[in-house]
């Protein structure tokens, strides 16, 4: 496994992290990234035709057995966030109408301010390289 993963986590941990990513998304406090440099996210949506009613669904679904790890953002100027992996599976219809069962990739950031937490949701597209589930 990439050694910036990590899987140092309880189910307490990830009960409690995934409590605070749900209650973002009930509350209209998230938002999935759509900018030039989330193609992939663009592209999955666009392909399975996710309305933002179904988006929050498959965010609202998510289980503590679906989490992977978390990691340290690499990217300049973010470098103090935590991006937390979870990979869901779920059954999408897919641009010929069939259903079919895709396993979701999400990394989201979850952001502390004193007005409450927002959760961004980095990755929002159809796996595309292995993962180990910490909790299967």
């Amino acid at each position: 496994m990439n050694p910036y993963y990590n899987q140092n986590y309880t189910r307490e941990d990830i009960d409690l992290i995934l409590a605070k990513i749900k209650s973002c998304v009930e509350n209209n406090r998230y938002t999935i990234a759509l900018n030039e440099n989330r193609k992939e996210n663009i592209d999955f949506i666009n392909e399975y035709n996710i309305r933002s009613d179904k988006q929050r669904s498959i965010l609202m679904q998510i289980k503590t057995k679906d989490f992977c790890h978390s990691l340290q953002n690499t990217k300049l100027g973010y470098e103090y966030e935590v991006l937390y992996v979870f990979v869901p599976q779920v059954q999408l219809f897919n641009a010929e109408g069939e259903e079919e069962t895709v396993d979701v990739y999400t990394k989201f950031n979850i952001i502390d301010l004193p007005s409450g937490s927002r959760a961004v949701v980095v990755s929002f597209h159809k796996k595309n390289k292995p993962v180990e589930y910490l909790f299967r």
